[in-house]
């Protein structure tokens, strides 16, 4: 597919799951800013690729560049969702989740490329998450022991009350180094509520979508972000470790973060420090937009700011 190369804004884009990765470069005063995330116009259905777009000011974007496309012997054909792109040991690492062709389950997979803008290629033999699950929307943490992990959700739709989860990796991000543990399940937090799903109508669901780490520069606090629903629409929330590691224990924000018909978030420092929460708002294809706004700790919780 031909994608020619334009300048689009934030209202004009399409895309879902928007993670920026900013990278300052060498000898210029203003950085670029990559921006990725689930770029096919019909992310239901049969898999593209992915598509990043480059920036200097979170309005104005270049692109698309097509930085993944699959091989013909690829292990998933749909559902290509949520890279996250990162600088590690040389190399850009991409977590992605794929629907795959053998068990028709979600997992996210390993890419890496020697680029931001790829091509990135599969590094992990197909999906890392576990084989038999059902599970998406993986995310890159490495502990203040330099281990890394993989933090992802264990599916609502096979799970009812969906999950997030934790598990150890290889130092090469290539497979697995240990059994997933369970952070918190999405009942346990105060401000979800059950998801009415008319497929899932037999079971009482609760929604885990979208985990991203990252430590507060005040107290250097762990938070996690993950989205879920409230009387059916979309809505993002937050927790915070209580003992400022991984394995918690997780301690929910009362209120949602975000509460307007947008989730599966990020957060990323810009070029002149604030921090700045990446969010794709509504909640709806082919609507959804990204959108760019700023956070505040206050008393120890994340808030918007106002």
């Amino acid at each position: 597919m031909n994608h020619p190369m334009r300048t689009t804004t934030n209202s004009e884009l399409q895309i879902r799951d928007p993670y920026v990765l900013p990278l300052a470069g060498e000898g210029q005063e203003a950085g670029t800013y990559y921006l990725y995330g689930s770029t096919d116009s019909n992310i239901w259905g049969p898999g593209t690729g992915f598509n990043a777009y480059t920036g200097t000011d979170l309005e104005h974007w270049d692109g698309p560049f097509p930085v993944f496309r699959p091989e013909p012997d690829f292990y998933a054909e749909r559902n290509f969702w949520a890279p996250e792109v990162y600088g590690y040991g040389g190399n850009y690492i991409m977590f992605a989740t794929f629907r795959r062709k053998d068990n028709d389950l979600l997992g996210t997979a390993v890419l890496i490329s020697l680029h931001p803008l790829g091509p990135f290629i599969p590094h992990s033999e197909g999906p890392v998450t576990p084989q038999e699950w059902s599970s998406l929307d993986g995310t890159l943490y490495v502990d203040r022991q330099g281990q890394p992990w993989m933090v992802f959700c264990h599916e609502w739709q096979k799970t009812g009350n969906g999950e997030v989860c934790a598990m150890r990796l290889t130092e090469d991000l290539r497979s697995a180094a240990g059994e997933p543990v369970v952070l918190f399940r999405a009942s346990e937090a105060p401000w979800t509520t059950p998801f009415e799903s008319k497929r899932y109508a037999n079971q009482l669901n609760y929604v885990t979508d979208g985990p991203f780490l990252f430590r507060s520069s005040d107290d250097d606090a762990l938070y996690l972000l993950w989205a879920s629903f409230i009387n059916n629409t979309y809505a993002l929330g937050i927790a915070r470790s209580g003992s400022g590691e991984i394995t918690g224990p997780w301690l929910h924000q009362e209120q949602a973060l975000y509460q307007q018909d947008g989730g599966h978030a990020m957060v990323f420092r810009t070029f002149s420090g604030q921090l700045m929460l990446a969010i794709h708002t509504p909640n709806q294809t082919p609507d959804e937009r990204p959108v760019f706004v700023e956070l505040e700790e206050q008393d120890g919780e994340m808030r918007v700011k106002a």
